[in-house]
């Protein structure tokens, strides 16, 4: 019989969920007692704080003047969806999956908007060849996939001189990593990730070469009220000044102002990357030291700095999806880790969010945890 004692110290925070992720760690309810509630969001005081939270998105990540930055509903997955039903159809698409995300953006392009287009794909755990693509096409890709820990390295690979848009997935990226704005004509984001915002709301950046598409370009299918972007012919300015296209929640958009507050205070956007890059690799030291854990990320220069993917290598486990699985419940009912099984499409494994509102205690007074979850589950 092998001892198994469990680690005197748990993390102060065991929220490790890749969405809605862990709070910044400053936050109190009592933060959002000043939400404009009960007030419409068209009135003076809402139109200002909607306003606010797009300009300083702007500030905090670099956006360019020119760009354009809309508050849209339906979180990231409506971000998406609005780009792609707005400007697809008017050139050639190519669309681009290494992950569960990606995959599902490939079948609404194919067999919703049912536009012929060329799809390139990677198994979990690896990318596909972002510099053998035809960017005079248009490009639809996930910059971080959130369900395989695969990122983009850089954007070096999409040209300058591009005749097609690049509409961008960054909502594992935005805020934990350096997104050239010059190479993205799309990009998209929700507040539930890098910042740990409320659901439901998500971010649309626009080109200035994406808004020219938007007003000289009419898709051939009827587009809902919800994906409107342009009208007349020309771009809703109103909506990327804070003239949502519906309702928003007043509350989460207290919640999200307090959150880039406190992206500032800890070094803005080199702040949260040093931050994400710090928890990230605390967990490869961990698995460069345990030969029965690795990451799932093949590249270590692909590897994610926020969704963390990994999986079970020792050949004792005969039952990949049951033993991690295992292994979680067993961090969860000891209240060191909640969440971090591998996404249901995703290989079996674990998932630790390691964004910059997670603190590298906490993840550091995980990862024995782990070692001893994964001895106890050996050992029964």
């Amino acid at each position: 019989m092998i001892d198994i004692s469990k680690p005197a110290q748990r993390p102060a925070n065991p929220r490790f969920s890749s969405g809605p992720c862990a709070k910044y760690p400053s936050f109190t309810l009592k933060q959002l007692e000043s939400a404009p509630l009960g007030r419409s969001h068209r009135a003076a005081v809402g139109k200002d704080k909607l306003k606010a939270a797009i300009e300083e998105t702007r500030e905090l990540l670099g956006v360019p003047m020119d760009y354009h930055i809309g508050i849209v509903p339906a979180s990231d997955t409506g971000a998406v969806e609005m780009a792609m039903w707005s400007l697809l159809g008017a050139r050639p698409v190519t669309m681009v999956a290494w992950e569960s995300f990606g995959a599902g953006w490939v079948t609404d392009v194919v067999k919703q908007l049912k536009l012929d287009a060329t799809v390139k794909t990677a198994e979990y755990g690896e990318i596909v060849d972002m510099a053998a693509l035809d960017y005079d096409t248009d490009v639809v890709f996930t910059w971080n996939g959130t369900t395989a820990g695969v990122r983009m390295p850089s954007g070096d690979a999409i040209p300058a001189n591009r005749a097609g848009l690049t509409i961008c997935d960054a909502t594992s990226a935005a805020f934990a990593q350096d997104l050239p704005w010059d190479k993205l004509d799309v990009t998209t984001f929700s507040w539930q990730k890098v910042l740990g915002g409320e659901a439901a709301h998500g971010m649309l950046i626009l080109s200035p070469r994406a808004v020219e598409r938007l007003e000289s370009y009419t898709p051939a299918w009827p587009m809902p009220k919800i994906f409107r972007l342009t009208k007349g012919g020309k771009l809703i300015d109103g909506i990327f000044r804070g003239e949502t296209i519906n309702t928003p929640s007043m509350l989460a958009v207290e919640d999200y102002l307090y959150a880039l507050d406190w992206a500032r205070s800890v070094g803005g956007l080199k702040g949260l990357i040093a931050r994400a890059d710090a928890n990230a690799q605390a967990v490869f030291d961990f698995c460069a030291a345990n030969d029965w854990i690795e990451n799932l990320a093949v590249d270590p220069a692909t590897r994610s700095n926020t969704s963390v993917c990994l999986k079970f290598t020792d050949a004792r486990i005969t039952d990949g999806a049951a033993f991690a699985k295992a292994v979680a419940k067993r961090l969860e009912a000891e209240n060191v880790a909640y969440d971090i099984g591998a996404y249901r499409d995703a290989p079996a494994g674990l998932r630790i969010w390691c964004g910059g509102t997670v603190e590298t205690a906490d993840v550091e007074a995980l990862l024995p945890w782990l070692a001893w979850a994964f001895e106890a589950e050996i050992t029964a």
